[in-house]
């Protein structure tokens, strides 16, 4: 009834695989801008180009299993 969880066609695990590739794409974008603004520190600068690396591997393997458990 209205207290009810609604059923979409989407499962938990796809949705969340969904979340992750999302989150971590928007992580790696923010990670970019980061680096750009630290340019004048050499380290901190390296520090964000890899959290940029390690968000984009991330999405890459979220984007792999995605298009596996949707088919």
């Amino acid at each position: 009834m209205a207290n009810e969880p609604q059923q979409t066609a989407f499962s938990n695990q796809y949705y969340d695989l969904v979340s992750i590739l999302y989150h971590a794409l928007e992580a790696a974008q923010n990670a970019s801008t980061y680096a750009r603004d630290a340019q004048g520190d050499q380290q901190l600068s390296q520090f964000f180009q890899q959290v940029q690396q390690q968000n984009n591997n991330i999405a890459q393997q979220a984007q792999q299993l995605v298009s596996r458990y949707s088919r």
